[in-house]
């Protein structure tokens, strides 16, 4: 397994760890031999307030690390502890159970799923309303998680009414309005337009920065994934890449062996110096940064009046 060091130092800064995997596996079928194990030996910490991009194709392994997180899905063997929780424990009681899925909260591919009123409010109340929350405290609750996402607007709208863009707002703020400490985002932008895609992808940075809610954005997009602080590159049910996304991404040959590409920026910069171009600068997932150092290589062999002084 490659894991880049930087995420060591990173690790020394966000002391708080508030997922743990050690030695963590799963198979759907747990034994004999049928079982087929779709996580293998995962050991992780995820520190508490860290914005993740997780990436694999498709049966890698991903979505069922994610389901793992909150006890959809059950551990086979290792130890996972979350928000403090050991979810390999045999003792966990409905009471735990619920109070681990406030504290993480999961938002899935298709909107449509988590919509279950007719109203926009009546919506992001079903949560908390459902955990016994006072009728006083969930008005400002519903509030507060519309206004976080920008919908206050729309409280009063039906929710099939609504963009995809928005209704995966709306199911963000049904989440919000839990209180969370975590949120699980599962391809949640996979059906949704570009505009669509960016509409939830500012609401995902807001709540990371502006409220510190860690994150755990499962994506097939390598643009968004470029967005996290971290990202976990899970293949054949193994933790294959750990690191910044200039970490990860800096590994291209690697991504495309598991059959993923890097950022379009990115790949312009590989390509670039595969020709020989000198390109100084190690932030290749960012395309502004990916621009400057174009400008800069460009400079240096034209001088500052371009290629007409060439």
């Amino acid at each position: 397994m490659h894991v880049p060091e930087g995420n060591v130092e990173r690790s020394k800064k966000l002391p708080e760890i508030f997922i743990h995997a050690e030695d963590l596996c799963f198979s759907y079928d747990a034994e004999g031999p049928d079982a087929h194990p779709a996580l293998k030996g995962v050991s992780l910490d995820i520190q508490k307030g860290e914005y993740v991009a997780v990436l694999g194709h498709n049966g890698s392994g991903k979505s069922t690390f994610a389901k793992l997180l909150n006890l959809l899905l059950e551990p086979t063997s290792g130890k996972l502890t979350v928000a403090g929780m050991d979810l390999t424990s045999s003792g966990i009681e409905e009471k735990d159970l619920l109070d681990l899925r406030r504290k993480v909260g999961m938002v899935f591919q298709n909107p449509d799923n988590q919509l279950v009123a007719t109203l926009v409010e009546e919506d992001v109340a079903f949560g908390p309303e459902n955990l016994g929350v006072p009728q006083s405290e969930l008005r400002k609750r519903v509030d507060d998680a519309l206004n976080t996402v920008d919908m206050t607007s729309y409280a009063l709208q039906e929710p099939h009414r609504l963009s995809g863009g928005q209704k995966q707002r709306v199911a963000i703020a049904g989440i919000l309005a839990m209180q969370p400490q975590c949120i699980i985002f599962d391809e949640s932008t996979a059906m949704l337009d570009p505009n669509g895609r960016q509409e939830v992808l500012r609401t995902v940075k807001k709540l990371n920065r502006e409220q510190g809610i860690t994150i755990l954005n499962i994506t097939h997009y390598m643009n968004e994934a470029a967005e996290a602080d971290r990202i976990l590159v899970i293949n054949d049910g193994k933790l294959l890449l750990d690191g910044t996304p200039d970490e990860v991404f800096a590994e291209r040959s690697v991504l495309q062996e598991v059959g993923l590409e890097v950022p379009q920026c990115t790949e312009l910069i590989h390509r670039l110096r595969e020709r020989g171009i000198s390109l100084q600068g190690s932030q290749i997932s960012d395309a502004e940064a990916c621009a400057d150092m174009i400008a800069r290589a460009w400079k240096a062999k034209h001088g500052k009046g371009g290629p007409a002084n060439g």
